[in-house]
């Protein structure tokens, strides 16, 4: 078994309660020749150690955007971040490359969506395991395949002493995420970031990928950021959730919260478009009416109310002129009040999902 050489971390405050991870009030702005892109505007949340966090909503939400923000891999050229990003008590926003460098792979991984676009097909995979084991810990070649042999091994790829010599297209799709888990795993990071780590792969190989990461998680005491359009897919995964819609968090609670009790239009609108086993083939599904607001040029107020069937509800001018604003732990941004949004609940969107 190869052993991961660290650096003593530095000593931490007894007494201290700050969050493992923490971003406020992050903005991610990107130029464009049609004008800025408003991608994140005014994110915040936090993550404890060996917690998962949730981040579930449409594509263009900002989901992935906000998670490469903390991986410091945008494009510095052409993107502007505001805000705090705190990774156990290290600020992340404005630090140097060199800091990050030392960091990704390291203390924080990632998950790529696809893993046929994200391994170079160039490289075997065992030596695209084998280098940030090998750059962050100084070992050699021999002690680098040996890691990687291991990983492999420990994510259930069969027979990885020969598939460590394998490249990517040889690979079939749960083999290839199972990869990424193993190169983002190697160097035991206290933070991954799984983004849409179940994307293109059949019902049963989800599973598995969803089971393995918690199983990991189990071993190593990893906090988990899962990026996800599919609120089924966080069910059983999660601990708390963020639903976030056009850049902004639109509510956030705990998963059972959010799954038996959610509280924004938007947050109905996921649950109510997901298919159910028990539902009769005839009833057909209820997606949310509408597209995904431009992030150019966002709607003014809230940015969901072109799409909510509930604004009537709400009375005058208040939805498409004021911004709702997100309270402190359980809530969700919309105007509507608490009696609104329960006995829309319970009266509407109950019935839907049984």
């Amino acid at each position: 078994m190869t052993t991961v050489t660290k650096p003593d971390p530095a000593p931490k405050d007894p007494v201290s309660t700050d969050p493992f991870l923490s971003v406020r009030d992050l903005y991610v702005r990107f130029a464009t020749e049609d004008g800025t892109v408003k991608a994140v505007d005014g994110l915040s949340f936090d993550l404890e150690r060996g917690e998962t966090l949730g981040i579930v909503g449409e594509s263009g939400s900002g989901k992935s955007v906000t998670n490469l923000a903390i991986l410091g891999l945008h494009n510095p050229r052409n993107t502007t971040i505001a805000g705090e990003i705190m990774l156990d008590g290290q600020e992340l926003t404005g630090a140097s490359n060199r800091t990050l460098e030392r960091l990704r792979g390291n203390k924080m991984a990632m998950i790529f969506q696809d893993s046929l676009t994200a391994l170079s097909p160039y490289y075997t995979v065992g030596r695209q395991i084998a280098e940030p084991f090998m750059k962050h810990t100084g070992a050699s070649k021999r002690e680098g395949r040996a890691r990687a042999i291991e990983m492999l091994a420990r994510v259930g790829i069969p027979q990885p002493q020969t598939r460590v010599d394998d490249f990517p297209h040889q690979f079939s799709g749960g083999m290839r995420q199972r990869a990424m888990i193993a190169l983002a795993l190697v160097c035991d990071p206290e933070l991954v970031i799984a983004d849409e780590p179940t994307t293109a792969l059949d019902v049963t190989v989800q599973a598995q990928i969803l089971d393995l990461l918690k199983d990991l998680q189990q071993e190593t005491g990893t906090s988990i950021i899962l990026i996800t359009h599919d609120l089924g897919v966080i069910a059983n995964t999660a601990d708390k959730v963020v639903v976030m819609y056009a850049g902004r968090a639109v509510e956030r609670g705990t998963t059972r919260e959010i799954l038996k009790a959610p509280e924004h239009p938007y947050a109905w609108g996921l649950l109510s478009s997901i298919p159910r086993l028990t539902a009769d083939v005839d009833v057909p599904l209820s997606p949310i009416p509408g597209t995904p607001p431009s992030l150019l040029n966002p709607p003014s107020g809230c940015p969901f109310h072109p799409r909510c069937a509930f604004v009537e509800k709400v009375g005058g001018d208040r939805c498409s002129t004021e911004r709702p604003q997100l309270p402190d732990g359980r809530g969700s941004a919309c105007h509507l009040t608490t009696e609104q949004k329960r006995d829309i609940f319970i009266e509407q969107i109950q019935p839907r999902l049984r």
